[in-house]
């Protein structure tokens, strides 16, 4: 087996026709572009952001690449970097629970520089975010990695590099030889900076992206690979395991692009679950969070490193089970505004955040459909206990939100950095993007109106 697998991914990314794409495929293609798209340009106003955007313009001396949320462009890979590191700020990006973490921002930062660089019609970028969504997702699939490693940047490299060979135009065997130089440069990544709300964190899918460009270069260069990359980096230095076998799970199947979730909640997906619970209480009992004496939430193992309830920073709070849940009873929500610093200085969700409990059941996991993710049960004044459970989050392909949900969200990220006018005019150009003949053409759209 070893090495075939490396084969088929490389096939698939070389032939994917956006023609010849399933209706639910395509349709997913552009939604992912869409959120992706909306999630960057919501981070791209983060004061660290705008700050790296005007500090990678000074450099561009190929000024080929939109930065996003921003009237600069620079070269294609510092426009990468910007851009994927942007749109985790705020931890509103698609991601997908079959494996790989979040690949579209591994992906479309890339795929969308060069292509903007190549003057690349619409269809040819959606081939290029299907490959390499598709094969960093299954790659990511069949690596169980140390505790500690962090799905981000860790296949970035491989969505990033076989994105931008599709563009290319490479063949079957160039894309091979490609995925195993960027597994070879994957990034190290941990979950403690997430945890501790350190914001170098966010530049792991930059750095990936970075990487990915630079793998195709060495490529072109002459630098050669191992025969199978994937297997050494991921299997002896990343990972407790990889299975070559796993990469190639229900293989004819719908796409790993179709099988993603949406986020709904401004925060970790591992706190999605609670937050879910809590909805399901509220929609069936009335009660004010004031009234609130307690919370106990049950959540799969590693919402045990996500206790901590007196988070130290934005991104901290955004990885913190006691948080979310304590903002969702207070505010009503969990949105962006539920994580800020208006938020962390509101002494109500402090106060209760402390009095939220989190345990774990072994049998949870984000990824079974047939048991629960979370279960919350509220301990109220009156002595009364309401409880509620969560299975498969909302916005997951199991669990789907419609394309007018993530048309929503996306310009409610998009409108405070674009304006309206511009965030609708841009969703519905991203809508069509199959229909367009030059990517260049988004540029315009992606930064502010004068």
């Amino acid at each position: 087996m070893t090495g075939h697998y490396l084969d088929t991914l490389a096939g698939f990314a070389a032939d994917v026709s956006y023609a010849q794409l399933s209706p639910g495929a395509a349709a997913a293609a552009r939604l992912v572009l869409l959120d992706t798209l909306g999630a960057i340009l919501a981070g791209s106003a983060e004061p660290e952001n705008a700050r790296l955007a005007a500090a990678m313009a000074e450099r561009a001396t190929r000024p080929a690449a939109t930065v996003i949320g921003h009237a600069v462009r620079t070269d294609p890979l510092l426009a990468t970097f910007v851009n994927a590191t942007a749109g985790v700020a705020l931890e509103v990006d698609e991601g997908n629970r079959w494996g790989g973490g979040h690949p579209a921002i591994h992906v479309v930062p890339g795929a969308l520089a060069v292509a903007e660089e190549r003057r690349a019609d619409g269809a040819r970028l959606l081939e290029a975010l299907v490959a390499g969504y598709e094969v960093s997702s299954r790659i990511g699939g069949a690596t169980v990695p140390r505790g500690n490693v962090h799905s981000h940047g860790t296949w970035g490299t491989i969505g990033t590099a076989v994105a931008v060979a599709r563009l290319a135009g490479a063949d079957a065997r160039t894309i091979r030889d490609v995925i195993n130089l960027a597994a070879s440069m994957s990034p190290a990544n941990t979950w403690t900076p997430a945890l501790e709300g350190a914001t170098v964190r966010n530049a792991y899918p930059g750095r990936s992206g970075l990487e990915g460009l630079l793998a195709v270069e060495l490529h072109r260069a002459g630098f050669t690979g191992l025969p199978d990359a994937p297997s050494d980096v991921y299997g002896t230095i990343l990972a407790d395991r990889f299975d070559p076998e796993r990469a190639l799970d229900d293989w004819g199947g719908p796409l790993r692009i179709e099988q993603n979730y949406f986020k709904f909640y401004a925060c970790c997906r591992y706190n999605h679950p609670a937050l879910d619970a809590l909805a399901a209480i509220r929609a069936r009992e009335p009660f004010r969070a004031e009234d609130v004496v307690a919370a106990e939430v049950l959540v799969f193992p590693f919402g045990l490193r996500m206790a901590a309830p007196a988070p130290p920073s934005q991104l901290a709070a955004k990885f913190s089970i006691p948080w979310a849940v304590a903002a969702g009873l207070v505010l009503g929500h969990g949105d962006l505004a539920a994580f800020d610093e208006t938020a962390r200085g509101d002494a109500r969700i402090r106060e209760l955040a402390g009095r939220v409990t989190v345990t774990a059941d072994p049998a949870m996991t984000p990824r079974r459909s047939d048991y629960p993710t979370s279960r919350l049960r509220l301990q109220l004044c009156d002595g009364r206990t309401l409880e509620g459970e969560a299975g498969v989050v909302r916005g997951d392909a199991e669990n789907p939100a419609s394309e007018g949900d993530v048309v929503a969200k996306f310009e409610a990220l998009a409108a405070p950095v674009l304006g309206e006018r511009r965030a609708r005019e841009l969703a519905a150009a991203v809508l069509a993007a199959d229909e367009l003949k030059n990517v260049g053409q988004l540029g315009p759209l992606l930064t502010p109106a004068p």
